[in-house]
This record gives C-alpha cells, structure tokens and sequence, in this order.
C-alpha cells in the first residue's frame, strides 16, 4: 500500500501510482501498483463523456434504491452503476452543486467525491487490456528462499491447496496466459472493475502493469516444472482488476464494486495490496472521505458476509500507522499537499475491521526497511523483500514491498481453507493468528508490543506448515544438528562440522541435509557437503542471484559413504559487498 508518488520511483510509472506498489532492492518504492477487482451492478449512465465529470458515491440504506436513483438524474447526474445490496450508488455528475444537492435528498444518507480529477472517457468506452505474446521458459522450478521461510514447501506435504478454493487478485489485473498462472487461472469469475463497474468481457481482467501477475503468481503458480511455485499452488485464482490504465489507480467506486463482486462469487480469500486512492488516509471529519469509508466498508463487509476474507498490505512508507500525524501524499491524482491527520484517518481497505494487515519481512525475520507498522495494527509478517515471481508474457521478476508480502498470507489462508473447508472469514482470520511464530521487536524503539504481538510483526511470520496442521519436527532416522553460528564473511571459505556416530553402516541414498543460511545475495555462494573421507557433494552452485537465504532440505545420494564420522558444511563466498552466517544446519539418516 505504497503512496502514488513513491510508487512511481522505480520504473518511471505515472506519479498517480497508488496502493502497495513495490519497493526496489535497496528499498526504493517500484512502480507497480496493486489493483483490485469488480462487482456486478446494472448501469443506466449517459453515452457521451464530457470534460469536468466527477465520480461520486452516494449512500442510501441497502435496498431498493430505485427513487434516490431517481434523484441524481434529477439533480444533474447520471447512475453509473449502482449495488442495492448494500446502498451504494455509483453518480457522475459536471455541476459543481451536485454532491451539496444530493445531500438535502430524502433517503441519502452521505455523499462523496471519489476523485479530485475528471472521470476518463474511457470509463465509458473501457479500452481492453494488451493480451501479450508468451515467452517459453525452461524446464526448472528451483525452490525459492521466501517459500522456505515460511515452510510452504513442507505444506505442501500436507495439501497444495484445493481447486474448489477461489482466491481472488484485487489488483492491476492478471496475465492469465502465463503458463505458470494459466493451470491455476478461473476466467468465469474474472472481470475488470476499473471505474466501478464490472466489465466481464474477455481479457477485460488482463494486467495493465505488472504488479497484479507478480501477486497472482506468489500466491498460485503452478507447480508445473517451471519457474515458481506459489504458496498455494493447487488452488483457483481469479483477477478482478481495480486498476485504471494509464494512472494505475484505484478509486473507491472501484474498490465498491470489487469487493461486492468478490462476495457474489464465491472467493474464499482475496488479495489487496494497495490503498484506494486518490487518498492515502481517509479522514472521517472529512465529508467526502467519510462517504468513501462508509462505501467501501460497506462492501467489504458484504464480501465476509458472503463467505470471503480479505487481507492487504500495510504500505511501504515506513510509517507508524498507530501513531498518524501528517498526510504528504494526497490526493494523488491532482497535486498533494500536506496536512495534519490523526488515527481516526484510515488507510483503507487495509484498517477497516475485519481486514488482515500485512507486514513486510526483510531477510529472515526482521522487519522490511519499507514496511509500514502500527501496534494494533499489523496482524502477521510475511517475506517481502526481493520475491522472484511471474511477470506478463510468460516472464519473471524480483520485487519488494508488501504488497509482495501479502500473497504469502493468502496463500497460507487458501491453504487453510483447503484444509478446513467449512471454515469461515472469522476462523480462517483466527487460524492464520494463530500458527504465525512470534518474532520479536529489534532493538528498535518504533517497536511497541511483545514477542507475542508487537507493532512491527503482528502475531508473528506465518508459517505454511503449521498452518495445515503439520509437523516440524524432524524426520523419523537417526538426526544429527549444529546450532552454532558461523560467520561467513566476503570471499571466503568456511566450514561447520557434524560429528556423526551410532550409526551402522553406509549412509542413505536419500540422506537429508536441511541447510539455514541467512546471506543476501545468494548467489555469491557455493555450497558443498564433505563426508567423513572428504568425498564432496555440491548442494547450491551460487544460483538464486540476489535472492536472499538458503533454506531448504536437499537430498544427496552418499550410500558410498560410511556414515559415522565427522561430516562438513562448506561455504564458499565468491564475491565482495554481501555477508551472512550458518545459522544451522542438519542432516538425517
């Protein structure tokens, strides 16, 4: 949920850029802003655009909305869309009386501006997205560090996710021909909401960045043999793009109707990683906010009414979100100014109640530089920083922020349902609590909380594999550990010994060696296994670029190795700038 203007830093995107874009590697903002998706709703707007329209939402009681329908035509404006179920109606309108008008209207409870600039014309004609041409990647699917550091891998064990769980992509739309996402994709609850109604043509979900097919493939590419594998990758996931072209903004009306179409089809979990804009917060002692909090709250409490969670990103400002003070970024569709807020302004959806928040890990378990935070605000961390995953045309990239944090917890959430079907919002929302190990504050002292729950991460870092009701602990055979920590410094070699004894015979064929290191730049390292008699056996050949940690389990072949004696870890740094240590590391006979 980054603010537009950070948003556009990286990749030199529009300065409009709202939500929870991500973040470069060394922590600058990217350009890709997250979108959201859209909601069924009949239209009775006019057919001709004209410069100065503006976006409203009024909101009446849920029901037939039928005569304060007939007010706005009455009063100079025009129903773009409208959602009875729970009293929101979509207006535009070019006179400036418009919104004061309607408020004296018998009936309407609040009315509010979404924008601080002229509805598009292509809200009236919407432009399909580009369907782009497919890149073929090659047969490989190595494990990434952010899927081990929250034990997806071991889930999977478990369940990859089931297909009769809908995961819905909010965002700036979902390339669904990229091989790794079409398995997984569900085009028959696809749709665009981008100006607050639902456009159900085909491709209309289709990406208008890069940000919303990044998102989709953490949280469900397919395990396939290629590429990525997401954290659920045996669920269905559908895009509903919130995103306008050109601005990649996600206006209200937008956010209305994503929601309330993500209810109306069944998404047991959606993923939200921005902020509905034009503002970053939104200010209830302000007239045309509160009317944006109250449509927008209104909507998501119909989706969780409906059978579906939704769970955001905190943003990437760095910011204290239980200690508001100043708003430099809105509104970010016009020119922002500064002002003085206070905690009753929200960023939403992410603070509106019943939303999980989701902050952002850097290497291991501390916090994203990034990452926003909030005691009583954040619920759980997840991995954030330099996420590799799918990019349109059947490409990859690396990404940071938390809006790449979020996918993590929807997967684990999809994972969740798919082992608990009958599962509600509210149990799903409490499961996800409750499996995040605790981490605690740094010495930091923005950090307020506990172990238990502190304002950097929540309940904690999920954790996949507890999450379906596995296991960690170590594999049935003889198990052998080290703990100590050895410092691995800048082009250099290093070893940590495990003396192994009491075991007959050779080793196994399937000898498992679970490796903890905690290093950026993966790529910098070779990593090597040395038996008692010093035959070697290379686990990780300075691959996974600038990806950070190696954590995972591999499996080497040493039934030529007598297993009792003394066994080596191997690490060799082949490049300056990047350290790290053996955290731990193990092997099981």
């Amino acid at each position: 949920m980054l603010a537009a203007a950070l948003a556009a830093l990286a990749f030199g995107a529009p300065a409009a850029l709202a939500g929870t874009a991500p973040v470069s590697p060394a922590g600058i903002p990217g350009t890709s802003a997250p979108a959201k998706a859209k909601a069924p709703a009949p239209t009775s707007q006019s057919a001709t655009w004209a410069a100065g329209t503006r976006a409203y939402v009024v909101i009446t009681a849920a029901g037939d909305s039928s005569a304060v329908r007939s007010a706005v035509t009455a009063n100079g404006g025009t129903v773009f869309s409208y959602y009875d179920q729970i009293g929101v109606i979509v207006a535009h309108s070019t006179s400036s009386t418009f919104a004061a008008t309607m408020r004296g209207v018998s009936g309407v409870q609040k009315v509010g501006a979404t924008r601080t600039s002229d509805v598009p014309a292509d809200a009236y004609n919407p432009a399909l997205p580009a369907n782009p041409s497919q890149s073929t990647t090659p047969a490989g699917e190595p494990l990434r560090a952010d899927m081990t550091q929250i034990k997806a891998d071991q889930a999977w064990a478990v369940t990859t996710g089931s297909a009769s769980v809908k995961v819905g992509i909010l965002d700036t739309g979902v390339d669904d021909q990229h091989q790794d996402l079409a398995p997984n994709f569900n085009a028959a609850d696809s749709a665009s909401c981008a100006y607050g109604k639902a456009d159900t043509r085909v491709g209309a979900w289709r990406d208008v960045d890069t940000h919303g097919t990044h998102v989709a493939g953490s949280v469900a590419a397919a395990k396939n043999g290629k590429g990525v594998i997401g954290v659920a990758p045996g669920v269905k996931i559908s895009s509903v793009r919130v995103a306008e072209p050109g601005t990649s903004l996600f206006f209200a009306e937008n956010t209305i109707c994503a929601f309330v179409w993500s209810g109306d089809h069944g998404f047991k979990v959606t993923n939200n990683s921005y902020y509905t804009d034009p503002w970053q917060f939104n200010c209830p002692d302000n007239i045309d906010q509160a009317a944006i909090i109250e449509g927008v709250k209104r909507a998501q409490e119909y989706a969780e009414s409906k059978g579906s969670l939704q769970v955001a990103a905190a943003g990437n400002e760095d910011y204290d979100l239980a200690n508001k003070t100043t708003d430099s970024a809105s509104p970010n569709d016009s020119t922002p100014t500064t002002r003085t807020i206070t905690n009753a302004c929200l960023d939403i959806p992410t603070e509106l109640p019943g939303v999980v928040t989701v902050a952002a890990n850097g290497t291991g378990t501390t916090k994203a530089s990034f990452s926003n935070f909030g005691q009583a605000v954040i619920d759980v961390a997840a991995p954030g920083s330099n996420v590799y995953s799918t990019a349109p045309g059947g490409g990859y990239s690396t990404k940071s922020g938390t809006s790449m944090a979020t996918p993590h917890v929807v997967g684990v959430a999809a994972l969740i349902a798919s082992a608990n079907p009958t599962f509600t919002p509210a149990q799903i929302r409490t499961a996800l609590a409750t499996q995040a190990n605790d981490t605690a504050c740094p010495s930091d002292s923005r950090c307020k909380g506990t172990t238990a729950n502190n304002g950097f991460f929540g309940e904690g870092q999920v954790d996949a594999l507890k999450a379906v009701g596995g296991t960690t602990t170590p594999p049935t055979g003889k198990y052998f550990e080290n703990l100590t920590d050895v410092a691995i410094a800048d082009n250099a070699t290093v070893n940590s010994a495990i003396t192994v004894s009491g075991v007959t015979g050779n080793a196994p064929a399937t000898l498992k060696v679970g490796v903890d290191i905690k290093h950026t730049y993966i790529g910098d390292l070779k990593v090597d296994l040395v038996a008692p008699d010093g035959s070697v056996y290379v686990l990780s050949n300075r691959t996974g670029g600038s990806a950070d940690n190696i954590i995972q389990t591999f499996t080497v072949n040493a039934s030529s190795e007598v297993a009792n004696g003394v066994w080596t870890l191997r690490v060799n740094d082949n490049a300056s700038q990047d350290t790290g240590k053996i955290d731990a590391w193990n092997l099981t006979f």
